[in-house]
């Protein structure tokens, strides 16, 4: 598939954000009830400030692959059948319970944890509309598995606990950053396990259709000499990515280094320089990395049309 970076931006953005409301709302659950009221309020809306501008910036991405923005709305009617149609919905809540959160820790209101309660479930909503979108196509075998939900769940907690160590560490909570950088460790290696299987069972695949049955002839020795037309088409452009094998073994060697072994060393290091510029390596490298890692899940899948097509005009 050609990988369309409006996607990779949206997914990898809003995944941070998910994940970093999950660390904001587990640390109101269980560690700011031991530091200064204010101060946790404090740091409770600056990060969801965060959460709701990296949505709001995946939302706008999100806008350059539509080839009628106006139309957007349009998307959302086929909630009943559509998970695009769901992520449509979901996304838009999800940014109207950050707001509300965030406005209920500015405000001082002392209700704020059932309302957290109601985002986190639209976080886990949004995960899970997010992912099937890819995992319900089932011609796509690479994407048509569990591993693709459990992927986009564990990659995107682990970029948004690194960053809440980042942000911890940035608006004085220090006590949050040791708890916060042991998180963001235990989901980042979660994440490699899960992300290592799916490269494993995806390199064990073998196409369910062959090049006789896709266009209809049985004989056993077939070779393609031209593709019968003289232009490109939809389907020349849209599911062939166009770069060689050698790119893709690159770029997957590259989101493995960036997004797993890189960040860890760098929090390993924060924590025993107590250095905010390690923190922000972590960052910086691991979503880096996702960007990577969200182009070669696109481009690893290989559309069964192209058994007939072959190559790209």
């Amino acid at each position: 598939m050609r990988p369309a970076f409006s996607v990779i931006f949206l997914t990898t953005l809003i995944g941070a954000a998910q994940g970093l409301f999950f660390a904001l709302y587990g640390a109101e659950l269980t560690l700011l009830s031991q530091t200064d009221a204010a101060a946790g309020r404090q740091f409770l809306f600056l990060g969801s400030l965060v959460a709701l501008v990296l949505t709001g910036l995946g939302l706008i991405a999100s806008f350059f692959h539509l080839g009628r923005p106006e139309r957007a709305w349009r998307s959302a009617t086929m909630w009943r059948t559509s998970w695009l149609s769901r992520e449509v919905i979901a996304l838009p809540l999800f940014m109207l319970g950050l707001l509300v959160y965030g406005s209920a820790q500015y405000l001082g209101w002392t209700q704020t944890v059932p309302i957290g309660a109601v985002t986190a479930l639209l976080s886990l909503v949004l995960f899970v509309c997010t992912a099937m979108i890819y995992a319900s196509v089932r011609f796509l075998q690479e994407w048509a598995s569990p591993l693709t939900l459990l992927n986009y769940l564990l990659l995107g907690c682990a970029s948004g606990l690194t960053l809440a160590t980042l942000l911890a560490a940035l608006l004085g909570m220090p006590d949050l950053v040791p708890p916060y950088a042991l998180a963001a460790t235990g989901f980042t290696l979660l994440a490699a396990v899960s992300r290592g299987a799916s490269l494993v069972r995806n390199a064990r695949l073998k196409p369910k259709s062959s090049l006789q049955s896709a266009i209809g002839i049985k004989h056993p020795r077939i070779v393609q000499k031209a593709q019968g037309f003289m232009g490109g088409s939809f389907n020349t452009r849209e599911f062939f990515h166009g770069q060689s094998a050698a790119l893709l073994r690159s770029v997957k060697w590259i989101f493995l280094l960036l997004v797993f072994p890189l960040p860890l060393l760098c929090l390993a290091l924060a924590l025993s320089s107590s250095s905010t510029a390690w923190l922000l390596a972590a960052f910086a490298l691991q979503y880096l990395g996702l960007l990577a890692e969200r182009w070669y899940f696109f481009a690893q899948a290989n559309h069964p049309q192209n058994l007939y097509y072959q190559t790209i005009s």
